[in-house]
């Protein structure tokens, strides 16, 4: 087993190569991630039963040995987490990850995020509250300008989100529904990744964040590959899959099964933007779709969806933002996207109202917009629906086919669409057009696209 470990962990952390192309997408040609080499391992000192901590472990934290690893790790190596015979988990509170260097999980080793809501704090009781103050709680793990860093392996990220917060009567994720009458739940997100460049994920599992699962803010280069992300369906508010924006380019989610209580994928186009992305060969499932917003005051642009599979979301295809916080969002293509039983399966909406108001002075526009080869099954409501005359949605539905019976019903305001081969039942709308005719065609099987989640 050590031998064969050993010729894992040899190579590159990853392997990219940067071009210059005009194509509007991740501009870099990303292929799969390597293993580095390693340069210590540390060893699992806890037992999980099933997915918990015996409960006289909860204070025995691992961070200070990962940590110091990580801080002594030379560039270009990992640490890896390993089990140590019946000894499967670690416990930590916050890690900092470093430049260049991977924290690498074995296949059955288990990160326990603490629940000890004192080591997230950004200051005295801030954390693990609702109220009315900024971010108070720092996130289990942090890229803080540490380009070319990865947390890569099969083991598992476990944010414990629906557990009993230490010394309380409620979890982390009970303080998101209390949220929802006023206030900001005041938890930490799993891994967030801020003014760092080339970060990479590779086959990691992430479970039952807190928050979101990943953010990645103002850097220029990520690399999503082959990961898992599993949080339940409902109770799980605010848990995000993967969250990539806020200046923001070049990013690449390929080959990954997530489902989650919040959006599967939200582009956020805040300040900075959001530009230059490809989310690829990827099979989401329950959540809130692959979705752009509700943030587009920055602008968001060069943006290529291909291959995707969305198995019984709550939306599908979604791009969404509202008058408070709205901008531009121009060249975005989805093709060869498959949605089943979804309520919503294309919303393109600019009344967005569960953040902020839905009117103000940042009117969202969205042009270029492409929709090819895209197959709904199951009913639902298809809507495009732009803000005003002005600001209005304009979009291109080349072979988007309902390939069923099911019953469907569409809002169509301040938009502009032009179809080919396809079959939906477009209404007039209001002050909209709609160019181009109906035509059934034979839409291609999603048969293959639809597997179950894995385990």
């Amino acid at each position: 087993m050590k031998q064969r470990m050993r010729s894992l962990l040899t190579g590159f952390l990853f392997a990219v190569l940067v071009v210059s192309r005009l194509a509007a997408q991740d501009a870099r040609i990303v292929v799969e991630p390597f293993f580095p080499p390693l340069c210590t391992t540390v060893d699992a000192q806890l037992h999980s039963n099933g997915h918990a901590l015996a409960a006289a472990d909860e204070r025995k934290l691992d961070t200070a040995r990962i940590q110091k690893a990580i801080d002594k790790c030379g560039k270009g190596r990992a640490v890896r987490l390993h089990i140590n015979e019946q000894n499967d988990a670690f416990l930590t509170g916050p890690l900092t990850m470093k430049s260049e260097v991977a924290l690498i999980l074995d296949r059955g080793v288990t990160l326990y995020a603490s629940r000890d809501a004192t080591l997230y704090a950004r200051s005295a009781g801030s954390c693990g509250v609702v109220n009315e103050a900024p971010e108070g709680c720092k996130p289990l793990i942090a890229f803080d300008h540490a380009s070319g860093a990865a947390i890569m392996g099969d083991g598992t990220i476990d944010g414990r989100g629906g557990d009993k917060i230490l010394g309380a009567e409620f979890s982390w994720w009970d303080l998101a529904e209390q949220a929802r009458k006023g206030g900001r739940q005041q938890v930490p997100r799993l891994i967030v990744s801020n003014d760092s460049n080339n970060i990479t994920l590779y086959r990691i599992r992430l479970r039952n964040s807190a928050n979101f699962h990943v953010v990645f803010n103002r850097g220029d280069g990520l690399t999503v590959w082959g990961i898992r992300i599993d949080t339940p369906k409902r109770g799980a508010r605010n848990t995000d899959g993967i969250d990539p924006g806020n200046g923001a380019r070049n990013v690449t989610i390929t080959r990954s099964y997530i489902r989650t209580g919040d959006d599967d994928v939200a582009i956020k186009g805040g300040p900075g933007g959001a530009v230059n992305m490809t989310i690829s060969h990827d099979r989401f499932y329950y959540g809130h779709g692959m979705s752009i917003g509700s943030e587009t005051n920055g602008g968001v642009s060069h943006i290529r969806v291909t291959d995707l599979s969305l198995d019984g979301p709550d939306n599908g295809i979604r791009i969404k933002s509202n008058g408070s916080r709205g901008g531009l969002t121009e060249d975005v293509v989805y093709e060869d996207v498959c949605v089943r039983n979804s309520p919503n399966p294309i919303t393109l909406d600019t009344a967005y109202g569960d953040a902020g108001p839905v009117t103000g002075s940042l009117m969202p526009t969205m042009k270029n917009i492409v929709l090819a080869n895209v197959r709904i099954s199951g009913g639902g409501k298809v809507t495009f629906n732009g803000y005003d005359r002005e600001h209005r949605i304009e979009a291109q539905l080349n072979g988007v086919a309902i390939t069923d019976d099911g019953k469907y019903s569409y809002v169509l305001n301040h938009a502009d669409l032009k179809q080919a081969a396809t079959n939906l039942e477009l209404p007039a709308g209001t002050d909209s057009t709609v160019a181009g005719k109906t035509a059934p065609g034979s839409p291609v099987s999603c048969a293959e696209k639809f597997v179950a989640f894995p385990e």
